[in-house]
């Protein structure tokens, strides 16, 4: 995935002839062609599970569980990566910074969790009872993001009539609000401020299509479903089996996403980002456009929140609502690049891979436990300064401080790499990747 297009439409539309290649290929052949950065990098991330357990059994076991990020939080990057996603969608392609965008993330995952301890269950007078805890997760992901834009629609009809940092203060403001509601609201459980966690569930919520029990596998480390390929020549655990139904919703949700900044929708996004007093006096009604953007930003980010409930099974108002929960997006968009929507992903996961490199525990591999390991203990007792040994240094400025190093590396990003590191490749190679790094792909596929 490489982010949206964001270059002049084309004067004319293309005919029936020239959607096929000189050669007569279909049209689907074509557009594969025109998108193999895309699918490259899709194969590339569905290889990650299988190529993490070779090297993980391999003679460089140990450098690799160092260097690399493990499945499991490989499958946090993809689910708050959309999250990331759906708020450079909105921040991104029209200026407006939200804040407060925690609050359709936690919506979307305390929605989840309500409806599967059966707090939402609602009789209608047609349909009957409804959201029940037997009520399919692909229904109550939709729900979710609906929650999401309705939520994103209330907020935003207050806000728009501000901009600038006076926009991004007031979506901050309703975010904590509603932080605060949730962590003293007992509805959701007995102890609100410890969060919620799903109860009564001996299996895990189930990503495919409802109702056809063969198109669906759960999610989750714990009740999660192991699968078993090619007669059992390929096993999945229940980690891989969530990241590859995870990543599905994540891609669709992508393609939606670049398929509405591609519109003519997302032109007046960026003639808003660009210049929103131009955008008016053309005619462009820019307080709907951007009220629009929003909901289907809000959308996004509900559906991202109902994927972490269900990855998780638990939410608390801290990891939902809290508006550091935004502050985390707002890095991985500036680390991958801001107006480039999949950088959001690609920041987190390199914001993750920092972190669990940096990790003082060797649960999740990294450096210190590395070291620790692999370095002889005469270099270990080794003195560096004024009685300073190495094992001392090391614990000193590596233990427990990925998060320090971690903002050292967003000064030096905002300092030296102003635009992300996919905004950055993208300006090395003279546009987006989809579309300049198709000569050179065209050679390697031949």
């Amino acid at each position: 995935m490489s982010g949206a297009d964001t270059g002049q439409p084309s004067d004319r539309t293309q005919t029936t002839e020239e959607i096929l290649a000189d050669d007569g290929t279909p049209w689907y052949s074509q557009y594969l062609r025109d998108h193999r950065v895309h699918v490259l990098t899709v194969l590339l991330l569905a290889a990650y599970p299988p190529v993490y357990a070779a090297l993980a059994g391999s003679p460089v076991s140990g450098e690799a569980i160092a260097l690399l990020p493990e499945v499991q939080t490989m499958v946090a990057v993809l689910y708050f990566g959309l999250f990331a996603m759906s708020f450079d969608f909105i921040s991104g392609y029209t200026g407006y910074l939200s804040f407060g965008h925690a609050a359709f993330y936690g919506t979307g995952a305390y929605l989840t969790v309500l409806i599967a301890n059966g707090k939402l269950v609602t009789t209608l007078p047609v349909v009957g009872t409804v959201l029940t805890p037997q009520t399919p997760f692909m229904l109550s992901l939709v729900l979710a993001g609906l929650a999401g834009a309705v939520l994103a629609l209330l907020i935003g009809s207050v806000s728009f009539r501000l901009s600038g940092v006076y926009f991004a203060m007031i979506t901050l403001g309703f975010s904590q609000v509603l932080y605060v509601f949730v962590r003293n609201w007992d509805f959701v459980s007995d102890a609100p401020r410890d969060g919620v966690a799903v109860t009564g569930r001996t299996t895990g919520f189930e990503i495919g299509v409802p109702a056809v029990d063969g198109l669906n596998v759960a999610v989750g480390v714990l009740l999660g479903d192991s699968v078993s390929l090619f007669g059992g020549a390929v096993e999945l655990s229940a980690t891989e089996v969530s990241f590859y139904a995870i990543g599905a919703v994540v891609l669709v949700s992508y393609l939606a996403m670049q398929r509405v900044v591609h519109s003519p929708f997302g032109r007046v996004m960026i003639a808003i980002r660009e210049n929103e007093e131009r955008a008016r006096a053309i005619g462009y009604d820019t307080y709907r456009y951007k009220l629009g953007a929003f909901a289907i930003s809000g959308f996004f980010a509900g559906v991202a929140g109902s994927l972490f409930a269900a990855f998780r099974q638990s939410v608390t108002p801290e990891n939902g609502f809290y508006f550091l929960v935004a502050g985390d997006a707002l890095l991985a968009s500036i680390i991958g690049g801001f107006g480039t929507l999949v950088g959001p992903l690609y920041g987190r996961l390199f914001e993750e891979s920092v972190q669990e490199f940096l990790s003082k525990s060797g649960s999740g591999g990294g450096l210190l436990p590395w070291l620790e390991t692999n370095v002889p203990s005469s270099v270990l007792q080794a003195e560096l300064f004024n009685g300073l040994t190495v094992a001392e240094a090391i614990d000193t400025f590596l233990n427990g401080h990925a998060e320090l190093y971690v903002g050292v590396m967003f000064v030096l990003f905002v300092l030296y790499v102003p635009n992300g590191l996919l905004g950055t490749v993208r300006d090395r190679a003279g546009g987006t990747l989809a579309k300049a790094g198709i000569p050179v792909l065209r050679r390697w596929f031949r």
